[in-house]
């Protein structure tokens, strides 16, 4: 973990760059109504402040397709329920690459060419016309530094001769797969192909609404990929941090050049996805085609909470995450942009998946998220958002042993790679839901 100290003297060098951070407001037509704006350190919504509560669901898509996997009443049952609970803003996959790794979703929006999967783009088109007609927010991410929708491996192993790595693979432990997966920033030709889906996705016009992608103000943020790494152990980080940082930069102007009127995030968990060096983090977010800063938070993951021990290790885990918080907001401070804490989970009571188990420690930890936010909005500085990770809704776990399996139709914001039930949110999970809803309302409040 970085220090108060080290982590202002970051925000200090990024705020000494001179013309780095004097960009205020993004790209477009200023007067256009409807899009989420960048002003200094805050979002904008029709000159009102743009504060909201979110979630993940990244499945969306996967509901809105006519096809077998489809569920079009499910869709809209989904976000009314997410509408009613004050859910503004959703984070959403719009990608997904047809993929040889274990643990894949499928179907994927695309394989190697460039004749992409119509179904599952209708799908997001679905999804785009429905949070429309609620006045919701969606953050679409374009591929996925992990293996569970395809992402850069696949990338990789289609121009690569169709090596790869599985992750999790005893051959190849921790942090062969995420430091292979840096090759990827360095391929002029994977970064094509992902560049042709780009043009294609960002660029495409909604066969429901004939409207433009880039012309909807529904689409709040593009995001460059689902936290992208520039590798895996923290020397090669810096080592990669070059080749990194020219795709971070060129890809956000391919997008800006698409979309003006729309933001650009990059998908980053911060720290923890940058060896936990302050200054890497500053750096990839310096570009003005980056309009705000992202954190997520994994205390499971991460080491901070013992999960065969969760009661005695949760206090720990809540004073970590307020810490990476701060550390957090200080960078962004030092960036003059907003910050999003944009994926946040915790196990269920027990390390457990049933519906039926308590969320007790999970509803102190999201109380811990909502107060640091809130706190922060209100004194006027950089958090503007959160969405949680991630929403289940009425999914449930298909099988008794609580694992995704190929062909599966019960979509759980919980990945096909994790236990189905793990760290997402249940349509019956009230009290967490109460705290949701009250965090949207006091968000709200504050949007004026």
């Amino acid at each position: 973990m970085f220090n108060r100290r080290q982590i202002l003297a970051a925000g200090a060098v990024a705020a000494a760059v001179p013309g780095t951070f004097a960009c205020a407001t993004t790209g477009g037509a200023a007067g256009a109504s409807g899009f989420v704006r960048r002003d200094g350190m805050g979002l904008t919504l029709n000159g009102k402040a743009y504060r909201f509560a979110g979630a993940n669901a990244w499945y969306l898509p996967w509901l809105g397709a006519d096809a077998d996997y489809g569920d079009h009443g499910r869709l809209t049952r989904e976000l009314d329920r997410l509408n009613d609970d004050g859910v503004n803003n959703i984070r959403v996959s719009a990608s997904a690459e047809l993929s040889p790794l274990k643990n894949s979703v499928r179907p994927a929006f695309r394989d190697r060419g460039t004749d992409y999967n119509e179904t599952l783009l209708v799908g997001l088109d679905r999804t785009l016309s429905e949070m429309g007609r609620r006045n919701m927010k969606a953050v679409l991410y374009l591929t996925n530094f992990w293996e569970w929708s395809g992402g850069m491996m696949t990338y990789l192993s289609w121009v690569n001769g169709g090596r790869y790595i599985n992750m999790n693979d005893p051959a190849h432990p921790w942090p062969e797969f995420a430091d292979m997966n840096a090759d990827f920033y360095r391929s002029a030709e994977a970064v094509g192909l992902y560049h042709d889906y780009i043009r294609a996705v960002v660029g495409r016009t909604n066969t429901l609404t004939g409207k433009r992608y880039a012309d909807d103000p529904t689409i709040m943020s593009w995001q460059l990929s689902n936290e992208p790494r520039a590798a895996g152990a923290a020397d090669k980080v810096r080592q990669n941090q070059p080749a990194f940082l020219t795709w971070v930069n060129d890809t956000a102007r391919l997008i800006k050049s698409i979309a003006p009127n729309q933001l650009v995030s990059t998908g980053s968990e911060g720290l923890k996805g940058s060896g936990e060096q302050a200054d890497i983090v500053v750096d990839t977010h310096r570009s003005p085609d980056i309009d705000y800063v992202t954190a997520h938070i994994w205390p499971g993951n991460w080491g901070w909470l013992d999960r065969q021990n969760m009661a005695q290790t949760h206090d720990r885990a809540c004073a970590l995450t307020a810490e990476y918080i701060a550390q957090h907001v200080e960078m962004s401070k030092g960036l003059n942009k907003p910050l999003i804490i944009e994926e946040f989970g915790y196990p269920r009571d027990g390390d457990l998946y049933d519906p039926a188990v308590p969320t007790t420690l999970r509803d102190g930890f999201y109380d811990t998220i909502y107060a640091a936010a809130l706190a922060d909005a209100r004194a006027g500085g950089p958090i503007v958002g959160t969405n949680f990770w991630a929403w289940n809704g009425e999914g449930r776990a298909a099988h008794a042993d609580f694992r995704f399996k190929s062909g599966d139709t019960a979509w759980l914001g919980d990945p096909p790679h994790e236990p189905q039930g793990w760290y997402g949110v249940f349509d019956a999970d009230a009290s967490t839901r109460q705290r949701i809803r009250a965090n949207a309302a006091a968000m709200s409040a504050l949007s004026v």
